[in-house]
């Protein structure tokens, strides 16, 4: 019996997806460790939640005004040389940082512009990085990639924030720098080493060459994605969701340090268990299988925001990790959901430009949750804070929930691929239709080889 053959492991079977998966979990557990690391560095350079708030600013603006033009690029580029550039220059600048930082010159101002040229590299990035796993695994399998690809996601997670905990306190700030640095390597390998016949590499819509072609492809795309029920749901979710109660490099450091009284190892701890409750969640969607429902969309943003409520009303550390754990849990059961919602309801040759339209709501609240939520801490406290940000998680759920009911509930049903004519896509694209306890076979996409 081979790993692929066992139940939630589906996406094993495709040796580029296992090379995928192993090398972005050894660089993830080395941006983790350098997440960690560069909060509590901006803690001590500063004093300030609201520099923590300007530094997460800085790192995602890009992407908010970036990000939609990457799903250009993703559509029209091909991924894997793309994906392994942005991520030598996202190796190159976390080498940067280790260096200023082990040197003891480094600066809170310095973070910042690594941080904007970060946010750059992922602008482009993230788009091309969720659309390639479809190449890799096909449709059928797509669904089960996303999901233990949240559990790769998380379960470095885990192990980052832990081991940056214990490196800060032993080496500091620079040497977890350093390790994330050397983690890109294991990326450009497994990229390198994969077979490129073994893609299933889509038909790609022309490649823009004008401005008014690559607004008319970023039309296409948001068009798309507003005419879509499931697809609007899930980004709508994500966007706000993320806004208010998934601020945790902003609030969590604070809250480590001024109401529980933790240092460097403490709050590692705590982001580890939030990693937890992330990874049994992955696993759970995992093995579940299955389309995405939208009951989980839902049950996960309020999970997310009773937890932060209840995680305000404490100072007690065992039961704020437990409340992480939960944070976690009901944090990636909504993400996970709403990613495999849209990858299932978008057909290939727009699949990277409604992924950017997600990657960039997703990744584009930060700045705005971040420096709100940071300036909350600041002036009224980490606590209220905190409990601001789960009222309005749950509050958001709860809208979710009502909508979908106003809709006598909907599941996602997979996108069929539009027809071509002369190497463009038919206009209008239809969005795909959506009832009520449907489940539709996922459909290959044109290139996919039967496995």
């Amino acid at each position: 019996m081979t790993v692929g053959s066992v139940r939630g492991l589906r996406a094993f079977r495709h040796r580029n997806y296992q090379l995928f998966f192993g090398g972005q979990l050894i660089s993830l557990v080395g941006t983790w460790m350098q997440q960690v690391a560069q909060a509590w560095l901006v803690l001590e350079l500063t004093n300030d939640a609201l520099w923590l708030g300007v530094v997460a600013a800085a790192q995602f603006v890009p992407v908010m005004i970036l990000g939609l033009f990457g799903g250009v690029l993703a559509d029209a580029l091909p991924k894997r040389q793309t994906i392994f550039v942005t991520q030598a220059a996202m190796m190159t600048l976390a080498a940067i940082l280790a260096v200023l930082t082990l040197t003891g010159v480094v600066e809170v101002w310095m973070i910042v512009v690594l941080a904007l040229l970060l946010g750059c590299a992922n602008a482009i990035d993230m788009p091309v990085r969720q659309s390639f796993v479809v190449e890799i695994v096909g449709r059928n399998d797509i669904g089960n990639a996303v999901a233990l690809n949240s559990a790769m996601f998380n379960g470095a997670r885990v192990i980052g924030p832990a081991v940056a905990g214990l490196t800060i306190a032993a080496f500091g700030s620079g040497t977890a720098f350093a390790i994330n640095a050397a983690s890109f390597a294991a990326v450009l390998v497994a990229l390198a080493a994969m077979d490129g016949s073994a893609l299933r590499t889509p038909d790609l819509p022309p490649r823009p060459h004008t401005a008014g072609q690559v607004v008319g492809q970023l039309r296409e795309g948001i068009g798309y994605v507003r005419n879509t029920p499931p697809v609007l749901l899930a980004i709508l979710v994500i966007g706000l969701v993320s806004t208010f109660g998934m601020n945790f490099s902003v609030v969590i450091p604070a809250l480590a340090k001024e109401v529980l009284g933790l240092e460097a190892e403490g709050y590692g701890f705590l982001m580890a268990a939030s990693g937890i409750g992330s990874l049994l969640a992955a696993g759970w969607l995992a093995v579940s299988g299955g389309m995405p429902r939208t009951s989980r969309l839902v049950g996960g943003a309020l999970a997310l925001g009773v937890a932060e409520i209840l995680l305000a009303l404490t100072n007690l550390f065992p039961v704020s990790v437990l409340l992480m754990i939960v944070v976690g849990f009901g944090g990636i059961t909504m993400a996970a959901t709403a990613n495999t919602m849209i990858q299932l309801n978008v057909p290939d040759m727009l699949r990277g430009r409604a992924m950017s339209v997600y990657t960039t709501v997703f990744a584009g609240s930060t700045p705005i949750g971040g420096l709100l939520f940071g300036w909350i801490a600041s002036v009224a406290g980490v606590a209220i804070a905190v409990a601001a940000g789960g009222v309005g998680a749950f509050i958001v759920g709860l809208g979710a929930l009502l909508w979908v009911r106003s809709q006598h509930g909907f599941e996602p049903v997979p996108a069929r691929v539009p027809a071509r004519t002369e190497g463009r896509p038919s206009a209008p694209v239809g969005a795909p239709v959506v009832e009520s306890g449907v489940a539709v076979e996922a459909l290959a996409g044109p290139g996919a080889r039967p496995r």
